[in-house]
């Protein structure tokens, strides 16, 4: 055998080895999933995490013809199911529930986080998630957000703002919103939103900032103002609160959730999941049961999804670790 058969030789065996190789890792993409899967809620159950990944749960197991199984794992803000996931084989069969409050704003917070926010998990698929409302008393006189701002300058330190959870992205929002104003008001801190919608009905704050949901019942009293919304664009059902962005402050706060997996999760696997997801969120019971939280999911690809989560990020990270945990590097 002369030396240039030798040599095509050795490359032809070179490219069959790698052709074998990728035979099977793809044949068990288009396979998967053969067990059931395993799908992390990291909050307590009838909760949005709750609903968004028992709806998403649901939907892969119609789609795969195989158990996607939830199970509520809470602890640390989210960051248990997170570290759990973390650790997990990236073979597609144990998920989380992630999202901006669970992970991002979890991770920002905490010095020895489970993993890189970005790059320690695989993003597969976008949930979407209740807009934050403002809302005042209605002893205070503004009607919409100029107003509001134009009255808190003009009464500095006088406005009471409760914070329904310090942690919590709405909490967050209103927080960069007072920021960029050059707005202050003084803080009050709850536990969580009901009682500070028992306080604010009760004139005991004059404003607070929570999600649309949790403040839908305060509203419906009359009592209380909603001055503005922080999603993308109206909400239908509320279609007389006008955005944040329609009043000329660019501020966009949807309070989501998301599947999230190890690294390395393989792509086919993803797209898959990804595929399955925006496909069953479009049925018409989960229409109906996401327009019950004002929850519109825009249908994100793999991709699109991942450069989501990534200015989220870089958006609510540091902002959170600014406020909430200064002393964190």
């Amino acid at each position: 055998m002369t030396e240039e058969i030798k040599t095509y030789a050795r490359a032809l065996l070179a490219l069959l080895a790698i052709v074998c190789t990728a035979i099977p890792a793809r044949a068990q993409a288009q396979n998967w999933p053969t067990k059931p899967v395993k799908i992390l809620i990291p909050f307590t159950a009838g909760g949005t995490a709750d609903t968004l990944g028992r709806i998403a749960a649901q939907k892969l197991s119609d789609a795969m013809g195989q158990q996607f199984v939830p199970e509520n794992k809470t602890g640390a803000s989210g960051l248990i199911a997170a570290a759990e996931t973390a650790s997990a084989a990236p073979d597609g069969y144990t998920l989380f529930v992630s999202g901006v409050g669970g992970l991002i704003i979890a991770s920002a917070i905490t010095p020895n986080p489970p993993a890189d926010v970005i790059n320690g998990y695989t993003h597969i698929a976008y949930f979407g998630g209740p807009p934050a409302v403002l809302l005042v008393h209605n002893d205070v006189p503004a009607k919409n957000l100029q107003e509001f701002v134009a009255y808190a300058k003009a009464n500095p330190g006088k406005l009471n703002y409760g914070s329904p959870s310090p942690g919590s992205q709405a909490n967050l929002a209103f927080m960069l919103f007072q920021k960029e104003t050059g707005i202050t008001l003084q803080n009050v801190a709850y536990r969580g939103a009901s009682q500070a919608m028992t306080d604010i009905l009760g004139g005991h704050i004059q404003v607070t900032a929570t999600a649309l949901t949790s403040a839908a019942g305060t509203i419906k009293t009359g009592k209380v103002r909603p001055l503005g919304v922080t999603s993308r664009k109206r909400v239908d059902d509320y279609a007389d609160i006008a955005t944040f962005t329609e009043q000329g402050f660019p501020l966009v706060a949807e309070v989501w959730f998301s599947l999230s997996g190890p690294k390395g999760i393989p792509p086919d696997i993803v797209n898959k999941i990804n595929a399955a997801v925006i496909k069953g969120f479009k049925d018409p019971d989960a229409q109906q049961r996401l327009a019950r939280d004002a929850i519109d999911p825009d249908p994100l690809d793999p991709a699109a999804f991942a450069a989501f989560y990534k200015s989220e990020n870089d958006k609510w990270g540091p902002l959170a670790k600014e406020v909430l945990a200064p002393d964190i590097k």
